[in-house]
């Protein structure tokens, strides 16, 4: 898999900035197929960082109705991205 395929977009709010202040951990939301050690490979490619641990979580489509219809939004995959000690992605240092 292409690492821009399983990197979808970063998370990027109030409690991400203040994460990746204290742990130096980012967030991202990636591949629901997508395991620990692809999401690792991938953003240590995309980045040129090095990866300590990945953590991720799995978040399941809710039930929506919209008029008479009843759907659902979609699943998703979020993961927690920690860097070795004096590694960054400047990217979320802008922001």
């Amino acid at each position: 898999m292409n690492p821009h395929d399983i990197i979808i977009k970063p998370i990027i709010s109030e409690q991400t900035s203040k994460l990746s202040e204290l742990n130096n951990s980012y967030t991202f939301k990636v591949a629901k197929g997508a395991n620990k050690i692809a999401i690792k490979d991938a953003v240590e490619k995309l980045f040129d960082v090095k990866v300590k641990k990945v953590n991720t979580l799995n978040f399941k489509g809710k039930k929506r109705r919209v008029r008479a219809k009843l759907g659902m939004t979609a699943s998703w995959k979020k993961a927690y991205v920690t860097l070795q000690s004096g590694d960054r992605i400047e990217i979320f240092e802008g922001v």
